[in-house]
């Protein structure tokens, strides 16, 4: 910006107001636009294969399907990596797609290739090939009780169907519970009593079970469309099924030749929630909903199902991955309120009360500024995001306190408040326009990461360097009109007094400490640059050398506490479930003797899991799900600390 556009502002403003005024309202009015999830939501560039082979060791699986599956797309065009694992029953190859691949042509080619494998085993079932996405999940809620399976699962699908209803609500999902089957146990003893075959009975079942149209019969009152209804869904209905009609009359049922068991599949998955049967019920966020609205009306939901439950059963919200984002978004609001804060106050005790208000106004005008742009450039608000805005807080103000400094001392120095302001602007205005470039030229490296880290921590920048734009537009464009029209100070008064105080003492600072310390850097200067350098060198050996420990991600204290288990391949389920049970003892005993020994009960709740790894799986964070394999020999220990 010229100083022909500093002064253009400085004597106009209206337009600097409405600038500002601008810039604000866009922001506010972005605020109910833009997206809120917990991570952002990035292609995963990944796809993966599983072919059940129910039965089969490892090595039947791997040389049986994976080799052939390894073989079949080992050519196809955009592959990077292919990853594989046999375990028992089971085939999994995960495929890492090249940087710029189309994923869903390689989905289809994939898809092409091993559907035109004709050498899979007679046991294995079709090949499950799905482009791998990160479901934006917000919140669990776990149905708990010493009941039966049958009226816990029966009341998660009510629930799911509640939320669904719920217009904030789209995606809800029941989980942790096994499929319903309904079994039919054939005597062999009654097939030859009453002279009929297995097939026969097979048959009969599948021409008595179905829904068939009928077509339509067109009358005077309209047209009616003829349909029988013989579809069964439960036991009973099973067992009422015609086998064949007697020429006297009598019927032959199939509950007369057969048991029925109206049950669940055999799986070797369990769950528990605080010791008790659980079936969990897990909602998403879909398309542009808000987690923070999903979460609120979830949780209004469960306050007041509670009422409603049996005796015994509980409903419990777990996992709430949207109360991590509301802490965040607290955070920043909390930081930048303090920030505005203490930019206030130290500026009111060296300058002008009405100066350090609008120096401070910057932070405010530079986020919403950044805010209004997050829908156009695709950001949502998420935990990335809201960092970034927790890392610039620091750096929004520092160019406004610097011209607004200066624009005060020439102020001060020429008593005119005009001429004071566009001198003050213009003078400081390359060094503050570079040092605001070169922050930009910092982070903008972080746009070209390639790969899925790139696809994350492109946020940061795009955050960022808005609101060092706006900052930057603020400080030379909005910031002298308004101090332009700041009155010349009248007589010193006891608040005046008071400043003085503080600006004589860090004028005293300065002349006998920063100053001598400044001619001596400056008078031995090559002595000054050695040091630095060689506290570079040595700050970067001590890295190189290992002395200072290098972590990508830092360790942090976390919400949950996690155990996972996985046996020797090929151990049954119950092995499996007597040391998951033992862990779950482990953690019964340490809550007991923390409670015992501080009165504190640092656990809020104990989830188990046995034949799988939720919270493993869902360890990626917003890298996406890791794939894991549901088996007899995983399992795993969740607590949630208080």
């Amino acid at each position: 910006m010229n100083n022909g556009g500093i002064a253009w502002f400085a004597r106009n403003p209206v337009a600097a107001n409405l600038m500002m005024v601008f810039i604000m309202v866009s922001g506010l009015i972005a605020t109910g636009t833009v997206k809120e999830e917990v991570f952002p939501e990035v292609e995963l560039d990944r796809i993966s294969i599983q072919v059940p082979y129910l039965g089969a060791a490892p090595a039947e699986v791997e040389e049986g399907v994976v080799i052939r599956i390894e073989e079949a797309i080992q050519g196809v065009d955009g592959i990077k990596e292919i990853q594989s694992t046999a375990s028992e029953g089971n085939a999994s190859v995960m495929v890492e797609l090249e940087l710029g691949a189309d994923p869903r042509r390689v989905v289809d080619e994939v898809k092409n290739q091993v559907d035109a494998i004709t050498t899979f085993p007679v046991e294995t079932e079709k090949p499950i090939i799905r482009e791998m996405t990160a479901r934006n999940q917000v919140t669990d809620i776990s149905i708990s009780g010493d009941t039966d399976i049958f009226a816990l699962k029966a009341l998660a699908e009510r629930v799911r169907d509640e939320l669904t209803a719920m217009p904030e609500i789209t995606q809800v999902d029941v989980v942790s519970a096994p499929p319903y089957e309904i079994s039919i146990e054939v005597s062999e003893v009654a097939l030859r009593r009453h002279g009929m075959t297995f097939d026969q009975v097979a048959d009969a079942v599948r021409r008595s079970s179905l829904d068939l149209p009928g077509g339509s019969v067109r009358t005077d009152g309209g047209e009616i469309l003829l349909r029988t209804i013989g579809q069964a869904y439960r036991g009973a209905e099973y067992e009422d099924l015609v086998l064949w009609t007697r020429a006297d009359g009598s019927r032959l049922r199939l509950g007369d030749v057969a048991t029925v068991v109206d049950g669940f599949a055999e799986t070797d998955q369990q769950a528990r929630f605080d010791h008790q049967p659980t079936v969990l019920v897990s909602v998403f966020r879909t398309g542009d909903q808000s987690a923070l609205d999903i979460a609120a009306a979830v949780d209004g939901y469960v306050e007041g199902a509670r009422a409603r439950l049996p005796e015994g059963v509980s409903m419990t919200l777990w996992q709430d991955q949207a109360e991590v984002l509301n802490d965040r978004l607290t955070l920043m609001l909390r930081n930048g309120a303090t920030g505005f804060i203490l930019v206030f106050v130290v500026l009111t005790l060296f300058l002008e009360l009405r100066l350090a208000f609008w120096v401070s106004l910057g932070i405010p005008i530079s986020f919403l500024g950044a805010i209004a742009l997050m829908p156009g450039l695709d950001v949502s608000v998420n935990v990335i995001s809201l960092f970034a805005f927790i890392l610039v807080l620091g750096i929004v103000v520092d160019d406004a306190i610097i011209v607004g400094e200066n624009i005060y001392r020439h102020q001060e120095e020429h008593g005119d408040g005009m001429r004071g302001s566009i001198e003050g602007a213009y003078e400081i205005a390359k060094p503050v326009t570079f040092a605001v470039l070169t922050t930009v030229a910092g982070f903008s490296p972080l746009l070209f990461v390639p790969g899925m880290m790139g696809k994350i921590f492109r946020v940061i920048p795009l955050v960022v360097i808005p609101c060092l734009l706006f900052s930057l537009v603020e400080s030379l464009g909005i910031l002298p009109a308004h101090l332009s029209h700041i009155p010349r100070r009248g007589k010193p008064g006891p608040w005046r007094r008071f400043q003085s105080l503080f600006s004589n003492g860090l004028k005293l600072f300065i002349r006998r400490v920063y100053t001598p310390i400044l001619e001596t850097a400056l008078r031995w200067r090559y002595v000054t640059a050695a040091i630095g350098l060689s506290t570079l060198i040595l700050t970067g050996g001590m890295v190189l050398g290992g002395w200072a420990n290098f972590h990508f991600f830092p360790s942090i204290e976390a919400d949950f506490m996690s155990a996972s288990v996985t046996m020797p391949q090929g151990t049954p389920v119950d092995v499996t479930s007597r040391a998951i049970t033992k862990l779950e003892e482990g953690a019964t005993r340490l809550r007991t003797r923390l409670q015992q020994e501080t009165g504190m009960d640092y656990f809020r709740h104990v989830s188990t899991s046995v034949g799988d790894q939720p919270m493993l799986a869902r360890g990626g964070g917003p890298m996406g799900p890791v794939d894991t394999v549901a088996a007899a020999n995983v399992g795993e220990v969740t607590i949630e600390l208080a």
